[in-house]
C-alpha cells in the first residue's frame, strides 16, 4: 500500500490539539493490535504509537451534556417520540431541497441502481440531516476507545479501527482529524469504516471515494441498496387495518415473515400489489398500534439500520419528500397555466 506512511505526515497536526488524553500504548491489547498492523499490512510500529499515545476521552469533540427529558414528550408511545423527531417539516423540506439541488446525480444513480431518488434524500436526511450534522466524535479515539476499554462489541470495533486505518490511508487522510457518530459511522450517509471498501464508489470521478461529497453519498447509498437485494419497481411497506387498537397476536419486526393469506384479519388500507411475504412492523402511538406490510425493499433498508423504526422512518420520510416535491410542481403548473391565460 504505497500512501500508508505518508500518514507520518499528518500526525503531529493533530495530536497537539488532543489536551488531557490517554496514553493507550500501555495496553497489552493495544500493543497486540499495532503488531498485527504491522504484520499483516506492513504499518510502521512508530507510527500506530504516535497515534494510540494521545487519545481523548471516549473520542468526543466536546464533553455531552444530555438533555433533560420533557416529561410530556415520554408519556407519547415510542413511535410519536420518534417520529417527532425524524419526520418534522423542516426535514421534508430539506429533502425537497435536495432533490432539486442534485436532480441529474440522483438521476443517473437511479437509472445505474434502480433505487427512487427520494429514499436516498431520506437516508441522508435522517443520517446527517443533509450534511449538517455528521458527527461530533474523533472517529480514531472513539473507535479505539469503544476496542480497548471492554466494550462487549470490542471485536466488532477492533475490526472497525482496523477497516479505518486501511482507509484513510487508502484516501491518503489525517486518521486523526476524521468526525464520525459515537459508533464510528463517517460522513453524509453514516458508513461505518468497513463498509468503505465494498459499498462506497467515486461517482463523482475525481480519483476518490469520499462519504463527505454528496455526488459520492448518493452513488455510494445507492450501490449499498443495490447490493443487499433492492428490488427494482417493488413497494416498501402499507398500512393495513386488523381488529382492536393493540396488535399481540403474531411477531411482528422486519425478521419475521409470512404469506399474506396466513394473516387472518388485516387487510392493506389501500391496494397492494405485492404477493410475496411480508413482515409486520408495529409502530407503538400512544392510544393504539398503528400496523404495516413490510415488503423485501424493507427488509433491505434495515440492512442499513437494524432497525424496523428505522427504516419506517425512511419509508415515511421518502413519501412525505416526493408528495411535497409533487405537491410543489402541480402549484408551479397551475401558476404557469394560469400566467398564460391572462
Amino acid at each position: 500500500m504505497k500512501t500508508i506512511f505518508k500518514l507520518l505526515f499528518y500526525i503531529f497536526l493533530s495530536t497537539s490539539t488532543l489536551i488531557g488524553g490517554t496514553d493507550y500504548t500501555k495496553k497489552p491489547s493495544v500493543k497486540r493490535f499495532i503488531k498485527s498492523m504491522q504484520t499483516k499490512y506492513n504499518y510502521k510500529s512508530s507510527t500506530l504509537y504516535q497515534l494510540f499515545k494521545d487519545i481523548k476521552p471516549k473520542g468526543e469533540k466536546e464533553p455531552y451534556i444530555p438533555k433533560k427529558p420533557d416529561k410530556e414528550f415520554m408519556k407519547l408511545g415510542s413511535w410519536d417520540r420518534y417520529e417527532r423527531i425524524m419526520l418534522h417539516d423542516k426535514r421534508v423540506s430539506l429533502g425537497v431541497q435536495f432533490l432539486d439541488d442534485y436532480k441529474t446525480t440522483l438521476a443517473r444513480a437511479k437509472d445505474i441502481y434502480g433505487i427512487p431518488s427520494e429514499y436516498i434524500a431520506a437516508i441522508i436526511g435522517i443520517e446527517s440531516y443533509y450534511g449538517k450534522n455528521r458527527g461530533k466524535f474523533y472517529v480514531f479515539d472513539r473507535l479505539a476507545y469503544l476496542a480497548f476499554n471492554g466494550h462487549r462489541r470490542w471485536k466488532f470495533y477492533r475490526y472497525e479501527l482496523q477497516e479505518f486505518l486501511r482507509m484513510t490511508a487508502r484516501q491518503n487522510v489525517n486518521p486523526k482529524a476524521v468526525l464520525g457518530s459515537s459508533s464510528g459511522a463517517i460522513g453524509l450517509g453514516q458508513f461505518m469504516p468497513s463498509n468503505y471498501k465494498s459499498f462506497v464508489v467515486d461517482f463523482n470521478n475525481d480519483g476518490r471515494k469520499q462519504m463527505n461529497s454528496f455526488v459520492d453519498a448518493i452513488g455510494s447509498i445507492s450501490n449499498y441498496l443495490s447490493m443487499n437485494g433492492w428490488r427494482k419497481g417493488e413497494p416498501v411497506a402499507t398500512r393495513v387495518r386488523y381488529p382492536g387498537n393493540r396488535y399481540n397476536q403474531k411477531p411482528t419486526g422486519y425478521k419475521h415473515r409470512y404469506k399474506r393469506v396466513n394473516l387472518y384479519g388485516i387487510k392493506p388500507v389501500v391496494p397492494f400489489d405485492y404477493k410475496k411475504k411480508v413482515s409486520l412492523i408495529k409502530l407503538k402511538r400512544t392510544r393504539y398500534d398503528e400496523l404495516w406490510y413490510g415488503a423485501k425493499n424493507f427488509r433491505v433498508i434495515t440492512t442499513y439500520n437494524h432497525s424496523s423504526y428505522y427504516a419506517m422512518a425512511v419509508h415515511q420520510l421518502a413519501q412525505k419528500i416526493k408528495d411535497k416535491k409533487n405537491s410543489l410542481q402541480e402549484n408551479l403548473n397551475v401558476a404557469q397555466l394560469f400566467s398564460k391565460i391572462e
